[in-house]
């Protein structure tokens, strides 16, 4: 077990330092996570994915502990060792990469990138209770063997962005005081931001024990608790109409070199009747009461402010997003955790089951996917960033669309093999066969693009995913009904078959049309308005059209399978005018 290090070395020379950014995580030995390392690319957001019991929690959890450093919360018991057991093969470690914007951190511990420098620190157990931590040495190039970067765990923790870890089932005391604790933070910001220099010698005053100054302060701080109580009642109204949100800040009568001290408590209930404390009220609305203080965070604490005033930094870790939440609240947690970022100050880093918290939009968002693989290890592969994809700005607002359209667009991301249709008639055909015949499709994606243009941009996303999958289109003619003009339609396919050149042999993708559209090819008639649901009558009618479309469906999922007639795998947009011409003919 390691000792804690004494130290009399000052390492004030940081503290008006810029605050460092997270760049990477890296666990391996931690509870449920094997010798093989997880890492974790951190981004502004990190959406975690994958199956259940494959470690999301614990990478959530690791940071924490990491930075409960030198208090209790940052020893591991027995039951944080892999399978209980303390094996000098299979030690936990807990490794932080750190960007610093500084070389005060000192030259031995710095590697110089783009945006600044890098610092890696690593926690190791090699029994129940403190960690060794350990900095690396670019002197050496090696942990060094005695010393770490930034100080004892103390000073250090604050050099860090303070972690705020919300779990999948808190207990609802601990949910409430991280609540309170997110709105203290709000309110301690805008109360270190105040704009005129006579408000900010006064505060620095505050912070020298000036009881007459503290008074003020506290009455300038009351104005600003009750705006902070006037949004929170706007916003939790909108799941539970005519209920007030009261926060309750008292100031201690002594200070110490932070912001004053404060007994907080936190209320809600009807407007006009008992208000009753956060931890006494249900699980939802907890929940909710939780994205409303984030809500107000990252709407009352935005960039903006100096460059030169020193702000802590603050990583939200939070399991599971959408348990308890009322369907109306979920889209709506989903902007607040991608719009809490743009405070400047803020990295979130999220797990979940839900594909409406991804949103492919967004240029911030980092999608990890942890899984165990077919040796049993756990593994975290970085699956989608923004930067990689590359998309074009009509990109962005035809993944908006969809988004908007359809939040379920994402659970490709889930697993399972992955089918883009063109639009609703296919989707709601195949899922008619999916219900019909729920063993036999019961692992098979269907995204519903609503358009060839969308189809290119979801195809970015799956060719950087790394995923095999199918495509089903509609041919559609050369040129419009009446003949007059070009079709655009038809000026998509070639898009669609350019954006599948290049693809690594890992990546199997099948590309049909349907010959010239879905319904003519496999009903043999045109459905002039309702599409879907006179697919859905006709297939579940006429067993026949059913066995075309499932023969369908398993050429679309198995690429060896033949295609039904009128169905064409092509290649090139001569082969499939011609069967667009044979077709009329």
């Amino acid at each position: 077990m390691a000792k804690a290090t004494k130290t009399t070395e000052d390492f004030t020379f940081m503290d008006d330092m810029p605050r460092p950014r997270l760049k990477k995580l890296i666990v391996k030995n931690f509870r449920c996570l094997g010798n093989t390392p997880v890492e974790i690319e951190l981004d502004d957001i990190v959406v975690l994915v994958g199956a259940n019991n494959v470690g999301k929690s614990s990478i959530l959890k690791a940071y924490e502990v990491v930075m409960s450093d030198g208090s209790k919360k940052g020893e591991l018991t027995i039951e944080d060792f892999p399978n209980n057991q303390i094996n000098p093969e299979k030690l936990p470690e807990i490794e932080l990469h750190t960007v610093v914007f500084d070389n005060r951190v000192g030259e031995k511990w710095l590697t110089k990138i783009a945006n600044g420098y890098l610092v890696k620190e690593r926690w190791s157990w090699s029994d129940i209770g403190k960690p060794t931590r350990r900095g690396w040495n670019t002197e050496i190039n090696d942990w060094d063997a005695a010393s770490f970067p930034f100080g004892p765990a103390n000073i250090a923790n604050k050099r860090r962005p303070e972690p705020h870890k919300v779990d999948a089932f808190s207990d609802p005391e601990e949910q409430a005081k991280e609540i309170k604790k997110l709105l203290m933070t709000a309110i301690s910001e805008r109360v270190k931001s105040m704009q005129s220099s006579e408000d900010r010698n006064e505060y620095h005053e505050l912070l020298d024990q000036s009881i007459l100054l503290q008074r003020k302060i506290i009455d300038e701080t009351k104005d600003q608790i009750d705006v902070a109580n006037k949004s929170l009642t706007i916003l939790i109204n909108q799941v539970f109409p005519d209920y007030v949100v009261n926060f309750e800040a008292q100031p201690e009568g002594t200070l110490d070199l932070g912001l004053f001290k404060w007994h907080s408590n936190l209320k809600m209930g009807p407007a006009g009747g008992f208000l009753s404390p956060v931890d006494k009220q249900g699980s939802g609305a907890r929940r909710t009461l939780l994205w409303t203080a984030l809500k107000y965070i990252a709407e009352t604490n935005r960039k903006g402010k100096s460059e030169s005033e020193i702000q802590r930094p603050y990583l939200l870790l939070i399991d599971e997003p959408e348990i308890c939440l009322h369907p109306s609240a979920i889209r709506e947690a989903c902007k607040v955790l991608y719009d809490l970022p743009l405070s400047g100050n803020w990295q979130v880093m999220v797990t979940t089951h839900s594909p409406i918290f991804i949103d492919f939009s967004r240029d911030n968002t980092t999608i990890v996917k942890v899984e165990r693989n077919t040796e049993g290890n756990i593994e975290g592969t970085t699956v989608f960033r923004p930067d990689k994809v590359k998309f074009e700005d009509s990109d962005k607002k035809n993944l908006k669309l969809l988004n908007a359209c359809d939040p379920y667009v994402a659970e490709f991301f889930f697993g399972g093999k992955v089918i883009i249709v063109e639009g609703d008639t296919e989707y709601t055909a195949f899922n008619y066969v999916r219900q019909e015949k729920p063993e036999k499709y019961r692992n098979v994606h269907i995204i519903r693009a609503r358009g060839k243009a969308t189809i290119i941009s979801l195809v970015k996303i799956l060719n950087h995913f790394g995923t095999s999958y199918s495509i089903l289109h509609d041919s559609d003619t050369p040129r419009t009904k009446d003949n007059a003009r070009a079709n655009p339609a038809w000026t998509n396919n070639q898009r669609i078959k350019d954006s599948l050149v290049g693809l690594p042999d890992s990546i199997s993708v099948r590309l049909l049309a349907s010959i010239p559209n879905f319904e003519l090819a496999y009903f043999r008639q045109q459905a002039v308005s309702e599409k879907p649901y006179n697919a859905l009558e006709t297939i579940s009618s006429d067993p026949t059209k059913f066995n075309i479309i499932e023969s369908l469906l398993d050429c679309l999922i198995n690429h060896e399978s033949k295609t039904p007639e009128s169905c064409l795998e092509w290649e090139d947009l001569d082969e499939l005018q011609n069967s667009v011409e044979l077709f009329f003919n």
